[in-house]
């Protein structure tokens, strides 16, 4: 018998004295600094907002073709698949780089600091969309699956990106779920939303609500009616009593189960719904496209500081600022 074939009363005291110690749990916040390095993630969608992960719009928006249009889509299409444009003309290249340093800039003078995801092929023509590869929860990342064809790998670039910061990877959608963070809300600490739609499908909602149960986090299935793909483009929200949302494009269930959980529901103005996807970074401040005036004037009023950019060139690409960001990390306890 060698000394490896049994553990004897020395090895039986080192084990005990090292552990093991499940807690305090993994997202506990002096648990988290002090083995990752920071508080990451997130807990809702208005604390402050520390760290995000931006893209810089792709070098294959230029490809954009206007002998492409599409009377049926109402929009400029690729044969290839691989972009699509909601206007007659193509984007303005040099207005969608503004564009995107415009809201790099007013994140900056939030305090933000602002990550940038590496640059992808030409291909990957909407990866500037950084919320959809990927969604954040208190302690860490969860690394979603992307329905379109011309966005897988955005994924796995997206986790190579968050890794190489430190931030913890809690888990990844696989099989044939579907998620994209732009249907995903964290409403407060212990209850999130998730809307399913033809690109956010069942299997991938039980797998994100596997994910969230360790953390207690309970999630709302938002069935999603007809082709509208994502929540964020239909609802904010702005504190932890207001949400802006519009509601014929939203179950009635939900909206019930929101003033069941205390939140008011205000409407942006009616010819401009999409300002709902926008930027919260601080609790009472946002940042919003400007060609949204009405439903800044409106928050304002109610008290909301707005910081309004040029944004439209970017949107004509499928996605707006809410779209374009991820926060790493907000404030939370």
């Amino acid at each position: 018998m060698t000394s490896g074939d049994f553990y004897g009363p020395a090895e039986n005291y080192f084990h005990k004295l090292l552990g093991p110690e499940a807690e305090p749990v993994f997202s506990e916040v002096d648990e988290l600094e002090a083995n990752w390095g920071h508080r990451w993630g997130r807990a809702d969608e208005t604390s402050k907002l520390r760290m995000a992960i931006v893209r810089k719009p792709n070098i294959g928006m230029a490809d954009i073709r206007e002998d492409c249009w599409s009377e049926e889509a109402q929009a400029l299409v690729d044969p290839e698949r691989n972009w699509y444009y909601k206007r007659q003309t193509p984007p303005d290249m040099e207005k969608v780089y503004d564009e995107h340093n415009q809201l790099v800039e007013a994140l900056k003078a939030e305090g933000v600091n602002v990550v940038f995801a590496p640059d992808l092929p030409s291909t990957f023509t909407k990866s500037v969309y950084t919320r959809d590869p990927i969604i954040t929860v208190p302690g860490g990342a969860i690394i979603t699956r992307l329905a379109p064809r011309m966005r897988r790998g955005e994924e796995a670039s997206m986790t190579q990106a968050v890794a190489a910061l430190g931030m913890p990877i809690l888990g990844t959608i696989t099989g044939s779920g579907l998620v994209e963070g732009g249907s995903f809300h964290m409403l407060r600490k212990d209850l999130a939303a998730y809307g399913t739609s033809i690109r956010c499908n069942e299997e991938g909602a039980d797998q994100l609500e596997r994910l969230l149960m360790p953390l207690g986090i309970e999630l709302i299935r938002v069935p999603l009616p007809g082709y509208t793909i994502h929540t964020d483009g239909q609802f904010m929200v702005l504190d932890e009593k207001t949400v802006m949302a519009n509601p014929h494009r939203l179950p009635y269930e939900y909206l019930a189960k929101l003033e069941q959980h205390g939140f008011e529901i205000i409407h942006p103005h009616v010819d401009e719904q999409n300002s709902c996807n926008s930027l919260m970074v601080e609790p009472g401040r946002l940042i919003m496209a400007s060609i949204y005036p009405n439903t800044a004037a409106m928050l304002r009023n109610r008290g909301f500081e707005v910081t309004l950019i040029d944004y439209e060139e970017i949107i004509n690409n499928g996605g707006n600022i809410h779209c374009s960001t991820t926060e790493l990390i907000r404030d939370w306890n």
